[in-house]
């Protein structure tokens, strides 16, 4: 009973213009969000999402979330990070000019190297052309 079934429902799929889309669709706002330099979701950062939820009636503040420690380490990590990898970025540009540096150095050697016009052709190089 099920082959007849099977057989009925396939090449009515096969004539179907629908396709199944296993991407993720655009969250509402995210583009104009992003277009106005926001997050990309409302969750991520901001007043509703960094601020504790509550306080003491005294005014002392409420203790820190997990949500909101977890996000706290995650952005030192990031600091962390671009600090690190900002270093080898200067060290890279300062290895570099040192190469560039020893490359001149050594070029300036070896036209030092090079023999030197003398008697009548040192006379013409210093006479001014006219």
């Amino acid at each position: 009973m099920a082959a007849p079934v099977r057989m009925l429902c396939f090449p009515a799929l096969k004539h179907c213009g629908r396709s199944l889309s296993t991407t993720r669709g655009a969250q509402a706002g995210e583009k104009w969000r992003k277009e106005h330099g926001l997050a990309r979701s409302g969750t991520e950062y901001g007043p509703l999402t960094d601020l504790p939820d509550w306080s003491f009636a005294d005014g002392r503040p409420a203790p820190p979330m997990k949500g909101a420690l977890r996000r706290r380490r995650e952005r030192e990590e990031l600091a962390r990070r671009i600090v690190m990898l900002d270093s080898e970025v200067d060290r890279g540009i300062e290895s570099c000019r040192k190469r560039e540096e020893e490359a001149r150095r050594i070029e300036e050697h070896k036209k030092s190297l090079l023999l030197k016009p003398k008697g009548q052709l040192l006379k013409k190089n210093k006479e001014p052309h006219s």
